[in-house]
């Protein structure tokens, strides 16, 4: 018992850098409070003594604010931050160092009996006011955006913004090459892919990437073509292409990032 507490105060210190010191932590974090008495009703519940583990459940809600049914399975190092609003049905499951922030929903879809709330596996993340809803699970390592509302199962490693939830990054290594690859392609256009950070990923700029894709292989097709047409004697593409700069964004309400330019002009190849 000792040792969970330990590991838990610990947990704290590992993801909340607002935590200055172990007294503080013990008198002063709800969501500790929480877990801590969730796991002694959840063993009155495991012993049928169902009305009493209900009645600690709802002492615990009235102290902390965080409603944790007493049926629920928490894992070890489980931090709820500020927790305020909190709610964890029945069924739910949860794995080790998961962090749920304020306002977070692991609710139901269903009154049938049985499995009807969600499984968090370890080391997820569920932003503030997020709700989690129905037998689905998240995997390993998975994140889900603020007031998000997840209704489907989502790989390990995945982030999840948005009503309803959609993937918007994972850890799948092809798709690292392909972000790979976009990115050096918009660096030959001369502007950083709408500003979009790997770890800040957004589904809008993920689509501006492949139509960018495209446009690089379609200008590539036209250079190939032109060079074929001028070693026959035709007279096409004599014309250098704009290059792009910034007062192109000017009236877009996107800031580009233009790189600095060489001292001798040279002329745009969409085939590099």
């Amino acid at each position: 018992m000792f040792s969970r507490i330990k590991d838990d105060i610990q947990g704290v210190f590992h993801r909340d850098p607002a935590a200055r010191n172990t007294f503080e932590v013990l008198t002063n974090y709800p969501g500790l409070h929480a877990v801590w008495l969730h796991r002694i009703s959840h063993k009155l519940w495991k012993l049928e003594w169902k009305w009493l583990a209900r009645t600690l459940s709802t002492f615990s809600r009235w102290l902390t604010g965080i409603e944790i049914h007493p049926g629920a399975t928490l894992g070890r190092r489980v931090f709820i931050d500020h927790g305020m609003g909190v709610v964890i049905g029945e069924t739910a499951e949860i794995g080790d160092d998961v962090t749920l922030y304020h306002g977070v929903t692991l609710g139901g879809t269903s009154w049938k009996a049985g499995k009807r709330h969600p499984t968090l596996k370890n080391n997820v993340v569920i932003g503030a006011g997020a709700k989690v809803l129905g037998p689905i699970t998240i995997g390993e390592g998975g994140k889900v955006g603020s007031n998000s509302v997840v209704v489907k199962d989502t790989p390990p490693g995945s982030t999840v913004v948005g009503i309803p939830g959609r993937i918007v990054a994972t850890t799948n290594t092809t798709a690292e090459k392909d972000n790979d690859k976009r990115n050096k392609i918009a660096r030959k256009y001369g502007f950083d892919a709408y500003a979009v950070a790997v770890d800040n990923p957004d589904p809008v700029a993920n689509a501006m990437g492949v139509m960018l894709e495209h446009m690089h292989m379609m200008d590539s097709k036209v250079e190939e073509l032109c060079k074929v047409i001028q070693s026959m004697g035709g007279e096409v593409c004599t014309d250098n292409l704009h290059a792009i700069t910034a007062e192109d964004f000017a009236e877009t309400g996107i800031s580009p990032v233009i790189p600095k330019q060489a001292d001798t002009h040279e002329e745009f190849d969409p085939s590099i």
